[in-house]
């Protein structure tokens, strides 16, 4: 059953919600800034038994707000931003029950099989998520790295996945062409990766209502679950509100 899943985006220090798909070393479109650290959160979502959310830093100086609320939810949240196989135990360690690693693994373009095998001897494929990323072309979904600015060379298909999947323990998918705009979700993506991911998968981008969260579960059969930023209320957005997601993991666990 598809679940929400709930996430803590970090820009330049600050607990942010921006459209992901416009970011750049730079510059951000930024739809809310929360005026709560991102302790503040983990708490939230630790109290509300809200697990498997994640936490991602987007750029620098947000290190002390990610090893804070790693402290605060201890195994309750993911991280992710600028892992690699030196630095994934120190997250492990710090309280992350993954590390969600993407530009790491693609070097030129090219998806590198040494380093995935150099994360999993680092943490364990347990501790492994892999973020694919991506934006629609002609050619199909391409994963995107580099604040989802540079395409790769790696299509999302079933043949990928099934190759990932022996070395990770989940997927994260942000589509990077609707993240953050609250415009509606990529139904085709979602359609694709119910019928091809076999691991525990979270979609990201466009989720607005309960209705998506209805939505995912019909797209997905069950199968993909879906997390929501700018359009929950914790977050400045009026779309849907925490206690709304919560009441849906509640009602979703019973059935």
């Amino acid at each position: 059953m598809s679940i929400f899943r709930p996430c803590i985006d970090l820009h330049d220090g600050l607990v942010k919600q921006i459209v992901g798909g416009k970011l750049t070393h730079n510059k951000a479109i930024v739809n809310h800034v929360s005026p709560h650290d991102a302790a503040h959160f983990a708490a939230l979502y630790r109290d509300s038994g809200l697990q498997g959310g994640h936490i991602i830093s987007l750029g620098e100086n947000n290190r002390e707000q990610v090893l804070s609320a790693l402290k605060t939810f201890p195994g309750g949240l993911q991280y992710g931003g600028g892992v690699t196989a030196q630095n994934a135990g120190v997250y492990i360690e710090a309280g992350a029950s993954h590390v969600i690693v993407t530009s790491y693994l693609f070097e030129q373009g090219s998806f590198s099989p040494a380093r995935l095998e150099e994360l999993v001897r680092a943490v364990g494929r347990e501790h492994i998520v892999i973020d694919l990323s991506c934006r629609k072309t002609t050619a199909g979904w391409v994963v995107s790295t580099n604040r989802w600015q540079t395409l790769t060379e790696q299509i999302i298909d079933a043949e990928s996945i099934k190759k990932l999947e022996a070395n990770c323990n989940e997927f994260l998918i942000h589509s990077a062409d609707v993240e953050g705009m609250q415009a509606g979700m990529d139904e085709q993506l979602i359609k694709l990766l119910g019928t091809i991911c076999n691991l525990p998968t979270t979609y990201a981008g466009g989720g607005r209502s309960v209705k998506d969260l209805e939505k995912i579960q019909e797209l997905s059969r069950g199968k993909i679950d879906l997390s929501i930023g700018s359009a929950l209320d914790i977050f400045g957005g009026n779309g849907i509100t925490l206690e709304q997601c919560i009441y849906w993991n509640q009602a979703t666990k019973a059935t």
